[in-house]
């Protein structure tokens, strides 16, 4: 009885100090998405919406060739960002790991969280100097001849967009995941006679498969997500899916195919996430 006594005072314990967590995920994750799911079968009529349960929006939207150009056109563009943004974190990373002593990372660590001190948007506007056709990159080429190069309202201004965004987040990530690689077992290699870059895509690039793979999902995931590279450096040209969503909002007050949309950008963004997390620690438990 004393031990089933402790027991129970021990389980009302770890739930205390759980409750808050599970409290925040009802409040502002499970409540809003069950929501949003309820009103993506609701029914707009005379701007107002009406409570049904009908499947016209899903049909209306799924049904329409511009939703999925504008879906594909977000995935591969997500996407690309997301290999740009790896690969060019990665030599920052490694650096940051493997040549640089430990309080040179946390300082280099430091003015990478800096950015995230100030606003997204007002980042984004920043770039408006720089790629605008009378800008800085522009001048410059201008002294040997080149240009001037439209940048601004084209993919490659919503790409800068979103490397602004992620790359900071992405080159901690890495680091913190190269950092923890056991430096015995890169020792090891180089006295077997691996070279320098054999070493480091045979050694050090699996065991720090998962953080590299996390790092690259929270690159597409807040890539995928973004309107605000896209919308004011890509020119809405084509239009992503989060400008898809303010366009229904904004015509007819069409708030349930917004939440098709939405729902259809959060199943995505699960089963992308899901399938990396797997794939970055299948191998390992099978070993």
């Amino acid at each position: 009885m004393a031990s089933q006594a402790r027991q129970n005072r021990w389980s009302v314990y770890k739930l205390t100090w759980r409750l808050p967590i599970i409290i925040w995920q009802f409040l502002f994750f499970i409540g809003p998405l069950a929501l949003m799911v309820a009103m993506s079968f609701f029914l707009v009529k005379n701007y107002r919406m009406v409570e049904a349960f009908e499947m016209k929006n899903w049909v209306k939207m799924f049904g329409r060739n511009y939703f999925w150009d504008s879906y594909w056109f977000t995935f591969g563009l997500a996407g690309a960002a997301t290999i740009i943004c790896t690969l060019i974190a990665f030599p920052a990373s490694y650096t940051l790991a493997f040549k640089v002593s430990a309080t040179v990372r946390r300082w280099a660590i430091f003015f990478l969280i800096i950015p995230f001190f100030t606003s997204y948007l007002v980042r984004t506007f920043s770039w408006y100097v720089i790629l605008a056709e009378q800008g800085i990159i522009n001048a410059m080429l201008g002294f040997v001849g080149l240009g001037p190069y439209t940048m601004l309202n084209t993919t490659f201004g919503s790409t800068v967009g979103y490397l602004t965004l992620t790359l900071p987040l992405v080159v901690i990530l890495q680091t913190i995941s190269l950092a923890q690689v056991d430096r015995s077992l890169v020792e090891a290699a180089h006295n077997l006679g691996c070279g320098r870059l054999r070493t480091v895509f045979t050694v050090v690039v699996p065991l720090a498969k998962v953080g590299l793979i996390i790092g690259a999902v929270f690159c597409f995931i807040l890539s995928f997500g973004d309107f605000v590279a896209p919308y004011y450096l890509g020119g809405s040209k084509p239009p992503t899916l989060p400008i898809l969503i303010i366009d229904q909002t904004k015509s007819g007050q069409q708030w349930p195919r917004a939440a098709v949309v939405a729902i259809t950008m959060m199943v995505t963004l699960f089963t992308i996430a899901f399938a990396a997390i797997y794939a970055a620690y299948a191998k390992r438990g099978r070993a």
